[in-house]
C-alpha cells in the first residue's frame, strides 16, 4: 500500500517533518512518499497546497496524511478543506498546555527555529566553525578548547558527528584520524603525540570492516585504501588502541549520526549547551 504524506508549515517545517517521519517510521510494511511543504504563510500558498492535495488523493485512491504546524487560523482552515488524515500539532498539544499552564501560548510563526536568542544562535555558529577548522586533525593546538576529540580510522563517521554535536548541542567537537602513521616499531597503533595530553576528551569510533571497505569504495575504488584487508587491519588496530588506553567508543555501523551522538553524549557525560532543534 502506497499512500503520500504532507509536512506543513508557516515556517521552517522542520518541527512538523521532525515529528511526521518519527511517527510513520513506526509502520514499515507501508510505503509513504513523504512531501514537507515549508513557508505556507498566505491564503494563496495555502489554496495551491490545497489543490495539490486533493490532485494528490485523486492519483493515490487515498487521502493523504497531513500533519501541519500551522499558526494562523485562516490558512489552516483552508488546508482543512483539503481531502487528508489531519493531525494538527499545535491544536492537539498547545490546548491542553494552556490548560494546564492557565496561560494562552503566543501562537507565533517560527518560534522553535528562529535566531532568538543571539547568544545561542552565535554559540552554534561557533561551534560549527570549530568542527570545521579542527576536521581531521588539521589542528590540534586548538585542542585545549575543545569539549571532546573524536578518533578513528578513515571515513568511520567522525566529521559528521563532529558537525552534528556542534550545530545541534553546542558541543565543540574536534576530530582526528588514526593512520599508518601513528603505528610503533611493532606495527601497532600508538597514541599519537597530539592526543597524549587530552587522553581524558577522547571518544573512540569504530566500524564493521565490511562497511568500512563499502563506503571507501565509494570514494577510491579498487585501492589498497579500500580493500577488505587495509579495512579490517585498521580496524582491528584501532580497537585495540581504545583498549588499551581506556578510551570510550562505539560502533557506528547500525547507528545513525543522531543516535552516534546522542549515545555519545550520554557515555561522556557531556554538557549539551542548547536544546536539539
Amino acid at each position: 500500500m502506497s499512500r503520500t504524506a504532507f509536512f506543513i508549515s508557516d515556517g521552517t517545517g522542520i518541527t512538523a517533518e521532525t515529528l511526521g517521519r518519527s511517527l510513520l517510521a513506526q509502520f514499515e510494511s507501508l510505503e509513504i512518499r513523504m512531501v514537507t511543504k515549508p513557508y505556507i504563510d498566505s491564503t494563496e500558498k495555502a489554496q495551491q497546497l490545497a489543490d495539490v492535495i486533493q490532485a494528490t488523493a485523486a492519483r493515490d485512491g487515498e487521502t493523504p496524511i497531513i500533519i501541519d504546524t500551522i499558526v494562523d487560523q485562516t490558512i489552516r482552515g483552508i488546508i482543512s478543506q483539503a481531502p487528508g488524515f489531519k493531525v494538527d500539532v499545535f491544536t492537539t498539544f498547545l490546548a491542553p498546555l494552556e490548560e494546564e499552564l492557565k496561560v494562552h501560548s503566543s501562537y507565533s510563526v517560527g518560534r522553535t527555529h528562529s535566531i532568538g536568542q543571539d547568544d545561542v544562535y552565535m554559540h552554534r555558529i561557533d561551534s560549527v566553525h570549530f568542527a570545521l577548522d579542527n576536521d581531521d586533525g588539521a589542528r590540534v593546538s586548538q585542542y585545549d578548547t575543545a569539549d571532546v576529540i573524536l578518533v578513528g580510522v578513515s571515513r568511520c563517521g567522525k566529521t559528521p558527528t563532529s558537525l552534528y554535536l556542534a550545530l545541534q548541542f553546542g558541543i565543540r567537537a574536534a576530530n582526528y584520524p588514526l593512520t599508518e602513521d601513528d603505528l610503533d616499531e611493532d606495527g601497532n597503533l600508538k597514541m599519537p603525540r597530539a592526543l597524549a595530553p587530552h587522553r581524558h576528551k577522547l571518544f573512540g569510533l569504530t566500524i564493521d570492516p565490511r562497511r568500512l571497505a563499502a563506503i571507501r569504495t565509494e570514494r577510491r575504488p579498487n585501492s589498497r585504501y579500500c580493500s577488505i584487508d587495509q579495512c579490517l587491519q585498521e580496524v582491528q588496530q584501532a580497537e585495540a588502541l581504545y583498549r588499551r588506553f581506556h578510551i570510550p567508543y562505539i560502533d557506528t555501523t547500525r547507528f545513525s549520526i543522531e543516535e552516534i551522538s546522542t549515545r555519545l553524549i550520554a557515555e561522556t557525560g557531556l554538557q549539551r549547551r542548547f536544546s536539539p532543534r
